[in-house]
């Protein structure tokens, strides 16, 4: 964000959206904050990742790689990730590197239309991130929309699918067994999973700022049989029920948040670099 941009928004402020009628603060019951940015800039995540990961993790993969960024907002840190991943200065644009889209195409979904219009509008590598309108959990349209887009590469899954600050809204408004089947349909989605779930301060927080606000609370919030250590829980569900390995913690944002990284233990994944070697 500019110098400043982030003043007042240093909290978890009042995001405000132009051209729709001034939000109060925290109106986003999906996490669709219009500013997100200014407020959790990306640097704080992207900074604790190391340099060279994608050579690390795929050696051997032909490229490019394929990248799926759930809840992507209006796309600043799927940018950012995207440089960083490719070693991108932050001057660098697509025209100055035809080359990015042959290592790595990210596909960028988010739940809210306005958001993604945005990121669209302003994506400085617009032939290898895509940004899509898309609700992750209507699972026709899902399966429809990720299915047509990794055909288009010959390919049935995603080498790398990040999710970056959305369990918690998904838990919210689609309670425990919703969780479980979105870790479960995100694991079965790629080979590595790169994840920063919500604490549960973080719930508590969503939930008084809706009831400041006098809407209703969410749906599941005093439901929730998951909750408390919410790191802990979402990496016990992604290893014991997802088939998949804690591989790398990469430590956590100066606002509390681990950015953890799991494997997929499943071979139809393993299969994919031998075979393409082999061709």
């Amino acid at each position: 964000p500019p110098p400043g941009a982030r003043g007042a928004a240093g909290k978890m402020a009042a995001p405000m959206s132009e051209g729709s009628p001034a939000l109060e603060p925290g109106a986003a019951p999906y996490g669709n904050f219009p500013n997100y940015s200014r407020f959790h800039p990306p640097e704080g995540r992207v900074s604790l990742l190391p340099g060279g990961l994608l050579r690390s993790l795929f050696p051997a993969a032909a490229r490019p790689l394929l990248g799926l960024d759930v809840g992507c907002n209006s796309g600043e840190l799927s940018v950012a990730l995207y440089r960083h991943l490719l070693g991108l200065q932050e001057s660098e644009g697509s025209l100055d590197q035809p080359a990015a889209g042959k290592d790595l195409n990210l596909l960028c979904c988010d739940i809210d239309p306005v958001l993604i219009e945005r990121a669209q509008q302003c994506s400085p590598f617009p032939a290898s991130i895509s940004f899509a309108n898309l609700d992750i959990m209507d699972s026709s349209a899902r399966d429809l929309f990720l299915s047509s887009y990794l055909g288009r590469f010959g390919r049935s899954t995603f080498d790398i699918v990040f999710c970056m600050s959305v369990t918690m809204w998904i838990h919210l408004n689609h309670g425990d067994s919703g969780l479980m089947e979105f870790l479960s349909f995100l694991s079965s989605l790629c080979k590595y999973l790169l994840i920063e779930p919500q604490p549960w301060k973080c719930y508590r927080a969503a939930a008084r700022r809706l009831r400041k606000l006098g809407r209703n609370d969410f749906d599941h919030f005093r439901s929730l049989a998951i909750n408390g250590d919410m790191a802990e829980r979402v990496t016990q569900i992604l290893t014991k029920d997802c088939g998949m390995e804690l591989a790398r913690c990469f430590g956590s944002t100066s606002w509390d948040r681990s950015l953890l990284l799991f494997k997929s233990n499943s071979s139809n994944h393993e299969g994919r670099e031998s075979s393409e070697q082999e061709q």
